[in-house]
């Protein structure tokens, strides 16, 4: 490990906005350059210093309420790509479709029961954390955010603990056209022990996940 990549790690567990994270890994970067230029190891530095998430919860403990309420608020539980972009911001759709929507019934790229179980296989493999089926069957752009890292964030925002997985409400399916592109949406809420998700999934013409929101 690098001072740089040190540093990323430690600005990772930080819970400060982007601006205030930049600015702490610049000092942490001069501090460690300087000592080095002195003759100290890096490796000598972060002894001292501790692991990054030692010296994170250090920061952590500093950071301001104003700081936390920023963090808070910048916090995104929309995991999207450029893709999906547009069709997020023409979405309050499902209970009513869209003018570029179409009924999935009257689909010629996808079918409503496979698309359904789509959907609930792709929430049960999240649930058990198998993560490279999800990235098996996710457009790239995707893959980076199917991850424990990520889909934790995404947990760990709205309950510590969600529980075991207790059942499947109903599922709202419909077709969405982007340019001669195809998908298809749907959108379910599940209930856990100790809460209950609203899952919005989107999937391609071949059926890869290419786009996740929960609320």
């Amino acid at each position: 490990m690098n001072a740089e990549q040190y540093v990323k790690e430690v600005a990772k567990r930080i819970k400060c906005d982007g601006k205030k994270k930049k600015e702490i890994k610049r000092q942490l970067l001069t501090e460690i350059n300087m000592r080095m230029e002195r003759g100290e190891t890096l490796e000598g530095i972060i002894a001292q210093m501790g692991d990054a998430s030692e010296i994170a919860e250090d920061f952590n403990e500093n950071i301001s309420a104003e700081e936390r309420r920023k963090y808070r608020r910048n916090k995104v539980l929309i995991i999207v790509i450029p893709i999906a972009v547009l069709l997020v911001l023409m979405a309050v759709f499902f209970y009513w479709l869209l003018p570029k929507g179409k009924d999935i019934e009257q689909s010629k790229y996808f079918d409503k029961a496979e698309v359904e179980a789509a959907m609930k296989e792709t929430i049960e493999q999240m649930d058990v954390g198998e993560f490279d089926f999800l990235q098996e069957n996710a457009i790239p752009q995707m893959k980076a955010f199917l991850n424990e890292e990520e889909l934790g964030k995404v947990k760990g925002e709205m309950s510590d603990d969600w529980g075991e997985r207790q059942q499947f409400g109903a599922v709202y399916v419909a077709e969405l056209v982007q340019g001669n592109k195809h998908f298809a949406v749907g959108e379910i809420t599940v209930s856990y022990d100790n809460i209950t998700v609203t899952y919005r999934l989107t999937y391609d013409e071949d059926m890869r996940l290419a786009g996740l929101y929960v609320r």
